[in-house]
């Protein structure tokens, strides 16, 4: 049974309807892109835990929220265009990066309490969120839920409607359906992400352009070495709302649905080609339900798009921040 789902994994890796990736020969030459972390790292007590964050310059806070298996350094290359004119804050997710390990579920609702509680320690308010997968739902449910606290919002690559919620595994799609149905199995998924750590080793550097150097690959691994650390990995993907299940998530991406429809916030997307979770024919729909919202293309890119264009997507937020000020 295991070896079968090993084999989903691969199509699902290689399929052009679910999250598009290429093989090692089919990358473009690598770009220069610089590997080492040279933001000053800090932390916060939060809840009876801690989070870790990087912070870069003063001004307007703008927030930046990655998503899974990712962590903070994953801005490291577009938070230095952002901080020229803002304070540039990116978190690491509690359970994940240098953040604290508490022993929670590390379900939806209590990573975004963990967050909200970090933007209070912080005392940050009218902050400009940017978010990417699971960083894009936070991002948006919080600006939700606190429209007096979030001045504008900018996302990429999200976790979001209308992928989610899907009627069905089968909804999904050919290799995407069984991919997560395999996460979903008490025994298969666990196998793939806590005992073959899959998301770290084989999904995220296939769903980035360029060949990651080993550098970032140490530093993605790095919290997640030990096993049991690998907690959050496997709940964020059991986080996707499937048929009505979890009940919880499937009320939050409703409710972020109907929020972008009334909304008058600024909003940009940043978009790749050919993108995974947002391809380029899914622009329109954000288009036509989000009234102030821009779009910015960054060049070509599959979901780990900072990866690709650390440029281009700071290049973009400094332009927009700066026509927000």
């Amino acid at each position: 049974m295991i070896k079968r789902f090993f084999l989903v994994l691969l199509m699902y890796l290689s399929c052009t309807n679910g999250l598009q990736a290429y093989s090692a020969s089919d990358k473009l030459p690598a770009p220069v892109i610089d590997e080492t972390l040279q933001i000053e790292r800090k932390s916060v007590d939060v809840k009876h835990s801690f989070m870790s964050y990087l912070e870069l310059g003063e001004g307007k806070a703008v927030v930046f929220v990655h998503g899974n298996p990712t962590s903070s350094y994953l801005w490291r290359n577009v938070m230095p265009y952002v901080a020229k004119s803002h304070q540039a804050v990116a978190v690491d997710l509690i359970g994940m990066g240098h953040s604290g390990k508490p022993d929670i579920e590390y379900n939806f609702k209590q990573q975004f309490r963990y967050f909200s509680r970090f933007i209070d320690e912080l005392e940050l308010d009218e902050i400009i969120l940017v978010g990417h997968d699971w960083g894009a739902a936070i991002a948006w449910h919080y600006a939700r839920k606190n429209p007096e606290r979030v001045a504008a919002l900018a996302f990429m690559e999200g976790a979001l409607p209308p992928l989610m919620p899907a009627d069905s595994f089968d909804a999904l799609g050919l290799n995407m359906g069984p991919f997560f149905e395999a996460i979903n199995d008490p025994v298969i998924g666990h196998q793939l992400v806590i005992e073959q750590n899959i998301l770290i080793e084989q999904m995220l550097p296939s769903l980035v352009n360029r060949t990651l150097g080993e550098e970032a690959m140490l530093a993605y691994r790095a919290p997640y070495v030990d096993k049991a650390d690998r907690k959050p990995l496997l709940a964020w993907p059991r986080q996707i709302p499937i048929a009505g299940s979890p009940r919880h998530t499937h009320r939050v991406m409703k409710g972020i649905e109907r929020f972008m429809s009334k909304t008058d916030m600024p909003v940009l997307l940043l978009y790749a080609s050919p993108g995974s979770i947002t391809p380029n024919a899914l622009i329109p729909w954000y288009v036509e339900r989000i009234e102030n919202i821009e779009t910015a293309y960054v060049g070509v890119g599959l979901h780990y798009i900072q990866e690709d264009q650390p440029k281009s997507i700071g290049l973009a937020l400094a332009d927009w921040l700066r026509r927000l000020d």
